[in-house]
């Protein structure tokens, strides 16, 4: 093989195999029927959690804003790889293109790391709300909370710029089968025609910072939250600290859970199948339980939720029967 040939490869391959999950046809059609009911619901319950949240005014506080935003980004979070997803299951060739794969993988990975800022964020604002009450209304103003929901999504969005470029020029020779769910750098690695340590060290650090770090200050923050809630003399207190909480920490443990075994799964020597199924379940199973999670657990919520249907079956029967408006 002469030099020349890695690199002739590499101008040839324009498209990878997301081999997914290989199984039987009728396997795969119960899977896409199984995936399309949980991304439509992902949609639903996330959605109608932003539309509660920004038709309900009393609930524009920093903790709801927050929310809003984490809904929002669970929406576009599930669609940056569900629908390909989707598609692959019916058909036969599951190819993407090389432009729509790093696409995939930059929009995935951002999404994601914006996820981990916003979550430290929220934990941050209980922090506040709970240890420091009477600072909470001076520290945690609209224009601070709108920073720090800019900065999540930016910070998000930039994080792993440099290395997905890096990746992307990189001589792939081929064979471009990926054996996974999504595009994602591990495999990418393994088809390039040589190493980039350098590259690798830059991804595997930039992970380690984002989800370990934010991690740790989540923790550091809910430690002192339970401190704080611990020395409280009423109960009536205590109980109402934990049900704001509590929703929080039920998300940050399915997200968190399954993305470090998502992480530290390569280094134990564990099948592709496991990081398949990690995979999934941080991409696709958290986004569908937060809804459940935050609007089962909050009163206000429901309260919202409650008032946006109450509307929408107004409109409908406006719609249906015109004289309802001249009646009113």
């Amino acid at each position: 093989m002469n030099v020349s040939e890695p690199y002739s490869s590499f101008a040839s391959l324009r498209e990878f195999i997301l081999l997914g999950f290989s199984c039987e046809w009728k396997i795969q059609i119960l899977l896409f029927s199984l995936f399309t009911t949980t991304y439509v619901l992902t949609i639903t319950g996330n959605g109608a959690i932003v539309c509660a949240l920004w038709c309900e005014w009393r609930l524009h506080s920093p903790m709801y804003i927050f929310l809003g935003n984490f809904s929002f980004l669970e929406i576009w979070y599930v669609s940056s790889t569900v629908p390909k997803m989707l598609v692959n299951f019916l058909s036969d060739k599951k190819t993407i293109s090389f432009t729509g794969c790093f696409l995939q993988f930059y929009f995935f990975f951002s999404l994601r790391t914006s996820e981990c800022f916003l979550l430290a964020v929220m934990a941050f604002d209980r922090y506040l709300a709970i240890c420091h009450p009477l600072h909470y209304p001076s520290i945690m103003t609209g224009h601070f909370c709108t920073k720090l929901v800019i900065i999540c999504w930016v910070c998000g969005f930039l994080w792993f710029l440099t290395p997905i470029v890096f990746i992307s020029q990189m001589p792939f020779c081929g064979p471009n089968i990926i054996d996974h769910v999504v595009c994602d750098p591990g495999p990418l690695f393994a088809l390039a025609c040589a190493s980039a340590p350098t590259t690798q060290q830059l991804c595997y650090t930039l992970s380690s910072l984002v989800i370990f770090g934010n991690f740790l200050f989540i923790l550091g923050s809910y430690t002192l939250v339970l401190l704080a809630v611990w020395r409280m003399p009423s109960a009536t207190g205590k109980h109402k600290a934990f049900s704001t909480c509590g929703s929080h920490l039920a998300v940050v443990s399915l997200f968190y859970g399954s993305l470090m075994v998502m992480y530290v799964s390569p280094g134990l020597g564990h099948s592709a199948g496991i990081q398949k199924v990690a995979t999934l379940f941080y991409a696709m199973v958290t986004p569908l339980f937060n809804p459940l999670i935050y609007s089962l657990r909050n009163k206000e919520i429901k309260a919202a939720l409650r008032k946006v249907l109450g509307r929408l079956d107004i409109t409908r029967d406006t719609r249906d029967d015109p004289s309802i408006i001249r009646s009113v």
